[in-house]
């Protein structure tokens, strides 16, 4: 697209109109497992985000957005997605430029920017931002009317295993005092926590933001499993609030493994269909294949009656192996096979 055709093209703060133009141009995102249409209300009431909507003769031809997280200092940039019929005219440059604009001017104090991007990103990002971390996707598709024989084949597979990794549900208290009190680098190279593809760092602040995601939260002691007891099956995940003064009730201790999944969301694949994205944190395949099926189970009890769901997990790339044959017999659903996280100072 030239200089002067893309004078033609308009950028201005989205609003709740905008929602039909911008899911026009979505289709087939994700293999239509897309996040937007679920989420697009709900980010126009955060106060930390700043969507924008790209138009060219009054049609949306584009979208991106950013979210100020790390207590300020940094802007997540998430959603960018260009009209099928303008893609590689320069649209995406010119509306993400248009976002760190508005941010600098906005927001003077964010210092750095970062996002997450599948595997193969344009070089031209590459050269601006640098590689935090790597994480290996595996995901999965369960109808509805798999879902018990599902359950039943992991469980299975858990059981099979040599020794057991019981899964604790950690209640608020645990998750501040844990992040504040643990040494987190082993969970979390570089200080990034991914949660649902959104990148973040265990700065405190955070916690609140993940607290409004309706986050579980669930660990496990690798190296002394006998000291936990399972999560109840009936036991709802708990909300996370930040007292000012809090002691752990479980002795979390360095080398464990941590689980975190929000619950699924409908996505436009089709009838019935959600998505549910389960993050893990540590590198003991034993601990990862327990909390997969914890985490599964948990989210099909809030699954709505008649749901069928696409699970994306995200694991260190020494997992993929051995995840990708636990997940043998269940319907692959490929999208992505690897999640990056760039990070950019500005």
């Amino acid at each position: 697209m030239s200089e002067n055709s893309l004078l033609d093209v308009q950028i201005v703060p989205a609003t709740a109109g905008d929602y039909d133009g911008v899911m026009s141009i979505s289709g087939g995102i994700y293999n239509g497992a897309d996040y937007l249409p679920c989420r697009y209300h709900e980010w126009l009431r955060d106060p930390q985000r700043r969507m924008f909507v790209a138009k060219s003769e009054g049609k949306v031809v584009g979208f991106d957005s950013y979210l100020l997280v790390d207590g300020g200092v940094t802007a997540v940039v998430q959603g960018l997605r260009v009209a099928p019929w303008m893609r590689g005219r320069g649209i995406a440059g010119v509306i993400q430029q248009f976002c760190f604009d508005a941010l600098h001017y906005e927001h003077p104090e964010v210092s750095k920017v970062r996002l997450t991007r599948g595997e193969d990103p344009p070089a031209a990002m590459m050269s601006k931002y640098r590689l935090m971390h790597s994480k290996a996707i595996i995901s999965v598709v369960i109808p509805n009317d798999q879902l018990e024989a599902t359950i039943k084949l992991l469980k299975q597979r858990v059981e099979s295993e040599d020794g057991t990794c019981p899964v604790h549900s950690m209640s608020p208290e645990e998750v501040l005092s844990w992040f504040e009190n643990s040494t987190s680098d082993e969970l979390f190279p570089k200080g990034i926590l991914v949660q649902d593809w959104l990148p973040l760092s265990t700065h405190r602040s955070n916690l609140q933001l993940l607290q409004q995601r309706g986050v579980l939260w669930c660990y496990s002691n690798t190296s002394k499993p006998h000291t936990h007891k399972s999560l109840h099956a009936s036991q709802k995940p708990t909300s996370l609030s930040l007292p000012h003064n809090s002691t752990p009730t479980s002795p979390f201790i360095p080398g464990g493994f941590l689980s975190l999944s929000t619950p699924p969301i409908s996505v436009p694949l089709g009838d019935g269909m959600h998505r549910y994205d389960i993050d893990l944190f540590g590198t003991d395949p034993v601990a990862a294949k327990s909390h997969i099926l914890h985490q599964v189970t948990e989210a099909l009890r809030v699954l709505p009656t008649g749901g069928s769901v696409i699970c994306f997990l995200s694991a260190e790339e020494t997992l993929r192996a051995e995840l990708t044959r636990f997940c043998q017999g269940i319907a692959p659903f490929f999208v992505v096979r690897e999640q990056l996280v760039l990070e950019m100072d500005i």
